[in-house]
């Protein structure tokens, strides 16, 4: 039963919780009328401390869907963070008039106080470098609609390993399947951190290799998770322009790889897919949008407790 929970972190929910999350979302991908008054008289907060396109709109989307309604603000300077209110005098407010928050913020941990003053449930959007449970969410739905398991797989993390929340969120959360691989693809300056590699990786003798180019790995890979180099988490420019070139996916890299193999990417894109990509058949980024609709559609569902 999820009702009344938060969703901070994608190890918050065991791996019987999150099937039972897909396998409602999968119910209202097959049929999605029926679920579209269930959330009625229900409200929605989307604080986003942080700029967000598709996230906060896969939110209000997803509610607006189960025919609940949305209230919120997509940028810190429209809220009264900008006078110094704390997060927990915010969501002690908010929580007071919506039944389910969710919350992005650039404060590693900022969701987690949250939690802990909120008197609804509080639903992590992205917290900083650290966690973005619910792309984790959208991340393992399409997996499951493509490859219909998540254990046995061979996985290729490439691109902004260090700073990439989504990455470190997917880790943690395909470490729980059994016989499954990582092949981590970056250059040295954004190699995955530390605590990923001994807390998940080696404590749980999960198999690993770090590699720096993606042609030498990418025929080995059932799925390849690309990432963009994050202007906005580098101190230095001039790294960022040294580095976003590095990992472009085109199609003479796309030859190398298994006619099996399934892309997918948090996006936004910059230039690391090209867009001579986007019509191959194994690229599921697109869609992997849609499925977060429906597996926050449903998410939320679970947590109001308005459908089993």
């Amino acid at each position: 039963m999820l009702k009344g929970r938060n969703l901070i972190d994608p190890m918050d929910f065991s791996t019987e919780e999150l099937e039972e999350v897909f396998n409602l979302a999968e119910k209202i991908i097959e049929n999605p009328d029926k679920y579209s008054k269930i959330g009625e008289g229900k409200l929605l907060a989307t604080l986003f401390f942080e700029p967000s396109t598709r996230t906060r709109f896969s939110f209000e989307a997803a509610m607006l869907r189960l025919g609940g309604k949305v209230l919120g603000f997509s940028d810190a300077n429209s809220s009264s963070a900008s006078k110094g209110e704390s997060v927990a005098d915010t969501i002690r407010v908010v929580g007071g008039y919506a039944d389910v928050v969710a919350m992005r913020h650039p404060k590693e941990g900022a969701a987690k106080v949250a939690s802990m003053y909120s008197e609804v449930p509080v639903i992590n959007a992205g917290d900083g470098g650290h966690q973005h449970p619910t792309q984790t969410l959208t991340d393992l739905l399409t997996i499951r609609r493509k490859k219909g398991e998540f254990s046995n797989h061979t996985i290729g993390l490439c691109g902004d390993l260090k700073f990439g929340r989504t990455v470190h969120s997917l880790v943690k959360a395909l470490s729980r399947y059994k016989n499954n691989k990582f092949v981590l693809i970056s250059p040295e300056e954004l190699k995955i951190p530390d605590y990923i590699k001994k807390e998940v990786l080696i404590k749980n003798n999960i198999e690993f290799v770090e590699v720096d180019r993606l042609e030498d790995v990418v025929d080995k890979l059932d799925i390849l998770y690309m990432t963009r180099v994050q202007k906005e988490r580098f101190f230095n420019e001039e790294d960022y322009l040294r580095l976003k070139d590095s990992y472009v996916l085109n199609e003479e890299k796309m030859k190398l790889a298994k006619k099996d193999m399934i892309i997918l990417h948090p996006l936004p894109r910059v230039n690391e897919i090209a867009a001579e990509v986007d019509n191959d058949p194994r690229a599921c980024y697109f869609q992997q949008t849609k499925y977060g609709m429906y597996a926050r559609m449903a998410l939320i569902a679970k947590l109001l407790g308005v459908c089993e």
